[in-house]
């Protein structure tokens, strides 16, 4: 489940050329993700993901409090955060990619540009390959960006207990959308 956070970093990205900036932040990107299982499906969102994005070369880098994520349900939290997550121990998922064909892009021009982001993501210390679809939004000098994957369970450690087997999805989907403005020096 940890995968959700990560794909937050992924797939938001570059910069407004007309601002003539380098680097471009957030640290309310939102990453959300979803569970759809027979018995029960499990949804859960956090407001507080930080990203790094170089409007130069398109690399972007995204961190999430795994804690942060909150759930309909307090009891699934508290699951998420000790059994499956163990957030104390692992407390951040990040991602570390770079946006492809980024050069071919034009962000001084209102649009909407599709893009692929390719890089790692590192849940409980694991670390996977992860490639996600997304869009770049250009609207008056300011940049959007919306992104949604697949992180599968296994891949990062998660070990999903047999009682509970059938309410968690093997895959869980992850959306995640930010608002980036030009890093003050």
């Amino acid at each position: 489940m940890k995968i959700f956070f990560t794909a937050a970093l992924i797939f938001f990205t570059t910069v407004p050329d007309c601002l003539c900036q380098e680097l471009f932040y957030t640290r309310e990107g939102r990453v959300s993700f979803f569970s759809e299982a027979p018995l029960e499906n499990i949804e859960a969102h956090n407001n507080r993901g930080s990203s790094v994005l170089d409007a130069k070369t398109g690399a972007i880098e995204f961190s999430v409090l795994i804690k942060g994520f909150m759930f309909e349900k307090s009891l699934m939290q508290e699951h998420f955060n000790e059994n499956f997550m163990e957030s104390d121990k692992y407390p951040r998922a990040v991602f570390k990619g770079l946006i492809l064909d980024f050069e071919k892009m034009d962000l001084s021009k209102n649009g909407t540009f599709p893009i692929v982001i390719q890089g790692e993501m590192e849940i409980r210390e694991m670390v996977e390959e992860v490639i996600a679809e997304g869009k770049l939004i250009v609207a008056d000098g300011k940049i959007r960006g919306e992104a949604l994957f697949e992180l599968t369970v296994a891949d990062f450690g998660i070990q999903i207990p047999g009682v509970v087997r059938e309410n968690i999805a093997r895959v869980v989907e992850v959306r995640v959308e930010a608002n980036f403005k030009p890093l003050e020096r």
